[in-house]
């Protein structure tokens, strides 16, 4: 039988996608809500549970150990609290003293949460591990091309994303007619799409392109889109969409074909800009 799955849920219904191909495959799933993060619903309700602050390392990984977790996968996003709003406990307080400067960017944050999970003897999975399909493909998925403009917007994106990613400032830029409208940070792939609808320029429409970050741990916040990516790039007026071909994760590929085939959109998996 399969190792206890434990989810360290962020926001969104990635958390409970998870679960149910977990489940699906046998597992039995224990959920680490984070409040102020994930979704209070029913698909969460259902399941074995339990809700803790993002300070509460301590008690989170007790919880963990008592429900008899060996793997830990996190998925959904999360936003970065200020230290007035984390509150550390001792558990938490001493691991932001071990790591120092490492907090600072989000990569090596991560790489430090896993390092610590780890050392306490879970094994720790990436979203792929669980949703075998949920990877990108390279090629145009639906039926709507991207024309020779989005190409080169594309190509232009894949080479300013990649510049983001080694600064470990974000995954995704939105480019229209050569002019980069927005790159994301802190406020996520939604607000940058509606910031870039403000202002996108008149004439053909732009592309919302999404890479992982250059050397980044891939068990852990690689570039996502859904369906609800789709409709934000439609509300902002572009074109299309092209993701990191084997390291972007889609969640539920047949609907995000469908919507973007609907609205006229194109959505692709190309090779990413190297160094």
């Amino acid at each position: 039988m399969a190792a206890k799955l434990g989810i360290i849920a962020g926001g969104g219904n990635l958390p409970a996608r998870l679960a149910a191909a977990a489940r699906a495959d046998g597992r039995e799933v224990f959920v680490l809500a984070l409040t102020g993060h994930a979704l209070a619903d029913e698909s969460l309700e259902s399941l074995p549970h339990a809700w803790i602050r993002m300070g509460e390392a301590g008690r989170g990984i007790d919880l963990l150990h008592q429900q008899g977790v060996e793997d830990l996968v996190m998925a959904g996003p999360v936003r970065r609290p200020t230290l007035r709003d984390l509150r550390p406990d001792w558990r938490t307080t001493r691991f932001f003293a071990r790591i120092g400067l490492r907090a600072l960017g989000d990569d090596g944050l991560l790489k430090a949460v896993i390092g610590e999970l780890e050392g306490e003897g879970f094994r720790v999975l990436g979203l792929h591990d669980i949703l075998g399909d949920a990877l990108a493909e390279a090629g145009v998925w639906g039926a709507i091309e991207p024309d020779d403009r989005a190409k080169a917007d594309i190509a232009h994106g894949l080479k300013v994303a990649h510049g983001l990613g080694i600064l470990d400032v974000g995954q995704a830029v939105v480019v229209q007619q050569g002019i980069v409208l927005g790159v994301e940070a802190v406020e996520g792939t939604d607000a940058l799409l509606r910031r870039a609808g403000e202002l996108r320029r008149t004439g053909p429409g732009g592309v919302l392109v999404k890479i992982a970050k250059p050397g980044q741990e891939r068990r852990v916040d690689l570039p996502t889109i859904g369906v609800q990516t789709v409709k934000n790039v439609i509300a902002a007026g572009l074109a299309g969409i092209a993701v990191e071909a084997g390291s972007a994760v889609v969640i539920d590929r047949a609907a995000v074909i469908a919507a973007a085939d609907a609205a006229g959109v194109f959505v692709c998996g190309v090779t990413a800009a190297q160094e």
